[in-house]
């Protein structure tokens, strides 16, 4: 007999089952039938875990003194079933997979799903203004008068402007002249032309990148282009400040910014009993059913946010088509560790709250497949649960079968569910061949991420000796290999075309021309997604893959030579102790300190994460 919060019972039986077919009891049933199927074998991968731990604690004590054996090691972790055996090479074979996974390119969001307002502005920010996050950030420079305090400075916007126009060169380039000299744009003959302030007449270099307008009235409309399958709208609209200003009209350049979002249930946000999460269930429900709003002041003025709707346009020869006005939508779920006390079982036990999230997140989301919802998030028919903190290929087996099971209960079709790996626990790492292996007809997604990755290497390694400090660790060559294995095993696997290789997280989003600088290094790695912390950075880092067309990178990737594993399993402990001074190592305690501090604070205070969206 289970225990449910009376928060998460009402909401199941009067929010989440309105519209399906299918009974509380029903539910419940189901659940508690998976829980004592999966919950022993749950326990038991985390049993396991501890097991494996405290051998290699065990062999690295006994070995204190003497000098590292890398070949002895490898054989160790191939004994104890640490490193598995790697069975031949493998195909993805994932099916009804959304183009925005598939073959768009592009940034993507974390957002905790517990605060309505972020995870509308996340969803909402498939678009977003260019002007507004390059006039709002550092990348514009606040020299020579360019300020951003206060009321609008027109040096600053000249600025901007100007910027833009350099992006419209590279990105859209004219067959000669530059868009910082156009002043009017002329519809003729179905094909666009470029009026310059000389008089003289010029058109795109690759006619093909227009591909359609919007009309919004009042001679004000946009035109569409489209570059290595990205969008952006140059916004003409000469009654509007900005637009009056501007020569050819341009009040603003809208850029198809975050193409996927990853609501968060797990790192970014602080659940822990039945009303939290109940909370965090129910923003999901109302993004799954559309309906989601949040209402709250600025400036002194109450306002409510909803979803956006689709994006109509007009193509050359008068056709209307549309693009989505929204990100496409992932959860993440938490990983195999975490209990929560919103259910116990018939012992009195917290319930693994990885077979609660996936019970409900899944349940929830059947909404959007059956029209439940006036918006659509997958147009293929397909759930996409992000997977963090796996330890090895049978953990990620485990949720395989655990998501066909929440499947098979909920009369969906085998396969509905997707699978994103979190590549971010060394196990993982070093037999990501044989996780994705286990997951070839499922898994939509793997990533790699700094600082989890690299907790998990000084946790596993710690008895050997001090680690090396957390900065130089990013020079170390397992970092850097584990990187490279991860792009290295998706494309082997057939990612190109058909899943997301991803990375880490830029996790400073006040410094956005540090971002913007060097964030281009994650498409040029071959990573068709890599992380933002907010709306803004989004946009910013949404013009590196106009910049870089990720599958030709991943075409060129596909024939180097493949990562080492013997790198990878090099391990970043301190060769001499004795070289820190004691102001070093009280400078590595401060930082490590006020890591945890800035994490936890906002977590407990605020609910959140270090996203900031």
């Amino acid at each position: 007999m289970l225990h449910i919060s009376d928060d998460l019972k009402n909401f199941l039986t009067n929010e989440v089952l309105e519209g399906l077919d299918m009974s509380a009891e029903y539910f419940w049933s189901s659940f508690e039938a998976i829980l004592n199927e999966f919950g022993p074998r749950n326990k038991e991968l985390l049993e396991k875990r501890e097991i494996i731990q405290s051998q290699i604690d065990k062999w690295h004590i006994e070995r204190r003194g003497t000098t590292h054996n890398h070949t002895e090691y490898k054989d160790f972790l191939k004994e104890i079933g640490y490193l598995v055996e790697d069975k031949g090479d493998i195909q993805i074979s994932t099916a009804n997979v959304d183009p925005e996974i598939k073959t768009i390119a592009g940034p993507q969001l974390v957002v905790p799903v517990m605060n309505a307002r972020f995870a509308l502005n996340a969803t909402n920010a498939r678009w977003g203004s260019l002007y507004d996050a390059l006039y709002g950030t550092d990348i514009i420079s606040e020299d020579d008068g360019a300020t951003k305090a206060g009321s609008y400075n027109p040096v600053r916007g000249e600025k901007v402007i100007a910027f833009a126009r350099e992006f419209l060169d590279a990105t859209i380039p004219l067959s000669f002249g530059s868009f910082a000299n156009v002043r009017e744009f002329i519809f003729e003959d179905h094909s666009l032309s470029m009026l310059l302030n000389d008089d003289s007449k010029t058109q795109l270099a690759r006619s093909n990148q227009y591909i359609g307008y919007i009309n919004n009235g009042h001679d004000a409309f946009g035109l569409l282009f489209k570059n290595n399958n990205l969008h952006f709208e140059i916004q003409i609209d000469k009654n509007h400040p900005v637009g009056q200003a501007d020569t050819a009209g341009i009040k603003d350049i809208l850029i198809e910014s975050a193409v996927t979002t990853i609501q968060d249930c797990e790192d970014s946000v602080a659940a822990v009993d039945g009303p939290d999460k109940t909370a965090v269930y129910r923003n999901w429900l109302g993004l799954m059913k559309g309906n989601l709003t949040a209402t709250f002041e600025k400036n002194g003025e109450v306002m409510t946010r909803e979803l956006s709707d689709d994006r109509t346009y007009q193509s050359i020869d008068g056709a209307s088509f549309t693009l989505p006005g929204r990100s496409l939508m992932l959860v993440r779920n938490v990983g195999h560790l975490m209990t929560n006390p919103a259910v116990l079982d018939a012992n009195g036990d917290e319930v693994p709250e990885g077979i609660l999230d996936a019970m409900f997140t899944i349940c929830i989301a059947k909404h959007d497949l059956i029209g439940n919802s006036p918006l659509k998030n997958s147009k293929t028919g397909s759930i996409y649960i992000v997977k963090p903190k796996m330890h090895g290929p049978e953990e990620v087996q485990f949720t395989c079968d655990l998501f066909q099971a929440v499947e098979k209960v909920l009369a969906l079709e085998p396969l509905t569910v997707k699978v994103g790996i979190m590549d971010e626990e060394r196990r993982t790492t070093v037999n990501l061949k044989e996780c994705i292996r286990v997951a070839q007809d499922r898994v939509v997604f793997i990533n790699t991420g700094f600082l989890d990755r690299t907790g998990d290497e000084i946790h596993t390694s710690m008895e050997m000796g001090p680690m090396i400090r957390k900065e130089d660790i990013k020079q170390k060559k397992w970092i850097s290999a584990y990187e490279d294995w991860n792009v290295d095993c998706g494309l082997e696997a057939g990612f190109k075309g058909k899943a997301q290789i991803g990375k880490g997280m830029w996790t400073m989003p006040d410094e956005m021309l540090g971002m913007y600088n060097t964030k281009a290094m994650h498409p040029k790695a071959g990573a068709n997604c890599a992380w933002v912390p907010s709306p803004t950075a989004a946009s910013i880092h949404a013009m590196h893959y106009h910049q870089i067309l990720v599958s030709d990178q991943q075409t060129k990737l596909a024939t180097r030579t493949k990562a080492s594993i013997d790198d990878i399993l090099t391990i970043p402990v301190l060769e001499d102790p004795g070289s820190l001074s004691a102001e070093e190592i009280q400078a590595e305690l401060d930082n490590n300190a006020q890591g945890i501090l800035g994490y936890v604070v906002r977590w407990i205070n605020h609910g959140v994460g270090c996203s900031k969206v």
